[in-house]
């Protein structure tokens, strides 16, 4: 059975990107836009994993961590969030609201493959 990972990013760099691993891993990703999609998609599919463009301007990854965490359902649910590097502030907001691994842009995309697959 395939990973199944639910994705919150707005830019379409990192989209395609993880779009376009994803296909060559065999992973199946949706990508959620809002609080509701993400917590309807992680109730249904309960996912492997959920990725965070900690940046996102459509959901709040900070207050969707803390919802997530506190659902009874879905707290076990893996939380990945990944930032530019000089917003250090954000680091600690994300990590203290539950995101569970909190990497710079330039780390998740070299390790995207890992992820997706996990194994890292």
């Amino acid at each position: 059975m395939p990973r199944n990972i639910i994705a919150v990013v707005d830019d379409l760099f990192f989209a395609s990107k993880i779009r376009g691993t994803a296909e060559e891993l065999g992973v199946m990703v949706k990508f959620a836009r809002n609080a509701d999609a993400i917590l309807s998609a992680a109730r249904l599919d309960h996912p492997d994993l959920i990725i965070f463009d900690l940046n996102s301007e459509r959901a709040n990854p900070a207050e969707m961590a803390r919802q997530l965490k506190a659902d009874e359902q879905l707290r076990s649910v893996p939380l990945l969030g990944f930032f530019s590097h000089v917003q250090i502030e954000l680091r600690q907001e994300a990590e203290a609201a539950g995101i569970d691994q909190v990497l710079p842009r330039s780390a998740f995309t070299t390790q995207l493959n890992q992820i997706l697959a996990g194994t890292k």
